[in-house]
């Protein structure tokens, strides 16, 4: 795998079990008192974020050290990106001072694809506008894999928020039915896709009529702008419809889990005490992520040897 630019560059269900397979591997490195290798030693990784995002960059900047690469941080606020500088212009000056890998965030769909076109460095996508978000599907699905056992065959997952907009829903679909899950994505009706062309899922809008036979709630965060725009009804409304309250966490079967990329609307999409019990799995999603983006990493980096 030269890039990772969308869930169809991992080849399908082999090579996405591959690299959680290898998660696994990374896991046991990050848990160790020293939680790092030297696996990457003299590679370059430098992550390019024009959107921001906290959680996802630091993500990865922790997983490059751990395998030992050496990192470059790009920040948009202070630099010539500010003075008209094109993304190509600036991807070539990076480029230039030898770097291997391209982590980059961008609010346009296509603009990972566009710079693998235009670089030889490998460019991992970390998230394009409302196209794909490839390593967080991984980590989700490396999440529950980890409680449900290597085979999710079967698994129902409910996907509840703004589907239309979500990259992460686009590639969390993807993966989950890669791997044998039934997915439901479920909204309201003016953020749900107009098309299901693509989607291998199932589509409703009342949560409430497939909560009890679910066995994974993935919530996705609903953004103040959809409801500036009237995409959605009020916070409250929404809240009442599609967000997981007591109550519906009180009709879940026992062993449903939560899931949420974060960062989260606590009190409109998730109740705090849904967030923050034993059935969440959010805090470990986030801890997660550091092993599968390493696995990336070293999949797209590596010597192809075993892990020290």
């Amino acid at each position: 795998m030269k890039h990772l630019l969308a869930v169809d560059d991992l080849g399908g269900r082999a090579g996405i079990e591959e690299v959680l397979d290898l998660s696994e591997s990374f896991l046991e490195v990050t848990q160790r008192e020293i939680p790092k290798v030297p696996a990457l030693r003299g590679k370059t990784v430098v992550t390019l974020f024009y959107e921001d995002s906290t959680r996802t960059r630091i993500s990865f900047e922790t997983a490059a050290r751990r395998l030992s690469a050496d990192t470059m941080n790009f920040s948009v606020s202070t630099s010539s990106v500010r003075k008209g500088e094109s993304l190509l212009d600036t991807v070539h000056t990076i480029e230039s001072m030898g770097v291997d890998a391209i982590v980059v965030r961008h609010g346009s769909a296509g603009a990972p694809q566009c710079l693998a076109r235009s670089v030889d460095a490998s460019v991992i996508n970390a998230g394009d506008g409302r196209h794909e978000h490839p390593t967080q599907a991984l980590l989700d699905a490396f999440t529950l894999r980890r409680h449900r056992g290597p085979s999710l065959d079967g698994c129902r997952v409910a996907i509840v928020g703004d589907i239309r907009d979500s990259r992460v829903a686009r590639s969390g679909a993807r993966v989950w039915a890669e791997l044998g899950c039934e997915v439901t994505l479920v909204g309201p009706p003016t953020l749900l896709p107009e098309s299901l062309a693509g989607w291998p899922a199932v589509a409703t809008s009342d949560l409430d009529s497939v909560l009890e036979q679910t066995d994974v709630v993935y919530l996705l965060r609903i953004q103040h702008e959809r409801l500036v725009a009237g995409a959605c009804p009020s916070t409250r409304e929404y809240r009442s419809r599609w967000g997981l309250t007591d109550a519906r966490a009180a009709r879940l079967k026992p062993d449903t889990l939560v899931m949420h990329p974060g960062p989260m609307n606590r009190g409109v999409e998730i109740a705090d005490e849904v967030a923050d019990s034993a059935r969440s799995l959010v805090t470990e999603q986030v801890a997660n992520g550091v092993a599968v983006r390493m696995a990336v990493l070293y999949s797209i980096l590596g010597s192809g040897g075993p892990v020290v």
